[in-house]
């Protein structure tokens, strides 16, 4: 039951976001994740240096 509900939501998901759209949001959850550990990263390196 919840097999066949899970890849419905999966089907219904992928007609209403486009190509471009699922590009952009990709590139954005890149972006942030790499803000975040570039930031964590120049936090302790600070931390360490003082």
């Amino acid at each position: 039951m919840f097999d066949s509900l899970d890849e419905q939501i999966r089907i219904d998901e992928h007609k209403a976001v486009s190509n471009k759209e699922r590009m952009m949001r990709w590139a954005l959850i890149l972006l942030l994740t790499a803000i975040v550990f570039g930031g964590l990263y120049l936090g302790f390196s600070m931390l360490k240096g003082s």
